[in-house]
């Protein structure tokens, strides 16, 4: 196998938008992760680039300043890549890329601070006065362009997916997350940040009946409401990868080196009326290109967006609901916009790698505007 292989993966806890983590900036998340990547580098003189994935944040290169700032070698070059909701994903992507043609290793990964990136406006014209900027344009008006959330609503009701169903969903994604957190699943992959050493979202006793109480946010007979829908978050997340070469003389050398290997990543395109549903079309794509079907996996990671999105998502691909997300997902964890995609893959490297388990995984996120990623990475 001459695919790269990624040999850690960590996070931050994630935080709720205004909550534990309202005072780190997007570079302090960044760095925590980069630096404890860094550490566990077997050679840091052989690192080639540091790829993150950032929306909406301050500007300039979120990747090159947070690798400053973690230590890394002023001569390793950094890039930012904004794909919406898939950046830390695409950030693994083109990390994937570089290493098989380059010896070496890459950090790759993603942050969001919705708590501390900047107010943006449209400027005024003609004096009035500037229109506050809200969301960047997905798609031209001609695709309707619609919120993501409305979208979700949509979709569920196109596909059939009750209320009841998606409250049940929301609900065993927080038990699960709950459970995991007390049994020690996340603690190896956490970077404690000042104040939070746990995701604050997961709730515990969150049970469908509670869920029922809750009104639908999006329209009002639909079936999205805040409790069955991600929240908006803050965290950051990154994986450490190296050439499949470089990783055989490591344990040629005795260096116990366990990691996934990434057999397959792929970005397609799909109807923007439909974003939520853009993870459907990359998974199959990737499954194809792998030759492999969902019966061989060991962990699947659909990100959580909406419980009524994620549910049209599976049924289309054929996977049983309680498949996804065993450890809880972003309905629980959390969905902080461009980490979420390497907060996936640190999820399976946990569940395949640190637990020994070993087996094949899939991670897959829809992307605003009608895109999704998705990465089959193995045991090795």
């Amino acid at each position: 196998m001459n695919e790269p292989v990624i040999i850690d993966a960590c996070r931050t806890p994630i935080g709720t938008a205004g909550g534990a983590l309202a005072s780190q900036t997007v570079d302090q998340v960044a760095t925590s992760v980069l630096r404890r990547l860094l550490e566990s580098c077997p050679d840091p003189t052989a690192l080639r680039e540091v790829v993150l994935g950032n929306l909406r944040g301050p500007g300039g290169n979120l990747a090159r300043y947070a690798a400053l700032a973690a230590g890394v070698d002023p001569a390793v070059p950094g890039l930012t890549v904004d794909r919406q909701c898939g950046s830390g994903l695409a950030a693994i992507e083109v990390a994937t890329w570089r290493l098989r043609g380059q010896a070496g290793f890459v950090l790759a990964g993603g942050a969001q601070s919705v708590s501390t990136q900047p107010l943006t406006a449209w400027p005024a014209v003609a004096g009035a006065a500037p229109v506050p900027f809200e969301r960047a344009p997905f798609a031209p008006p001609t695709y309707g362009d619609p919120e993501m959330g409305e979208a979700a609503d949509l979709l569920a009701a196109e596909h059939g997916i009750t209320r009841a169903r998606q409250d049940a969903y929301a609900s065993r994604s927080h038990a699960r997350a709950i459970a995991a957190r007390a049994s020690g699943a996340f603690a190896a992959e956490l970077v404690p940040q000042p104040g939070l050493d746990h995701d604050e979202r997961p709730r515990d006793g969150f049970t469908p009946e509670r869920l029922a109480r809750f009104r639908p946010v999006f329209r009002p007979d639909g079936t999205v409401t805040a409790a069955n829908a991600c929240g908006v978050n803050d965290g950051a997340a990154g994986v450490l990868m190296v050439d499949a070469a470089t990783h055989d003389a490591l344990r040629a050398g005795g260096a116990p080196v366990p990691g996934l290997r990434v057999l397959g990543v792929v970005t397609t395109g799909s109807d923007p009326r439909h974003p939520g549903f853009g993870l459907v079309p990359a998974a199959r794509a990737v499954l194809a290109e792998v030759g492999l079907g969902v019966d061989d996996l060991s962990a699947i990671e659909c990100n959580e967006a909406f419980a009524g999105q994620v549910l049209v998502c599976l049924d289309a691909l054929g996977i049983d609901e309680e498949r996804n997300c065993a450890e809880g997902g972003a309905l629980a964890i959390g969905h902080p916009w461009a980490a979420s995609g390497a907060v996936l893959v640190t999820r399976l490297f946990s569940q395949l790698v640190r637990s020994g388990r070993g087996g094949i995984g899939l991670a897959a996120i829809a992307i605003a505007g009608g895109q999704g990623s998705a990465i089959v990475v193995e045991a090795c």
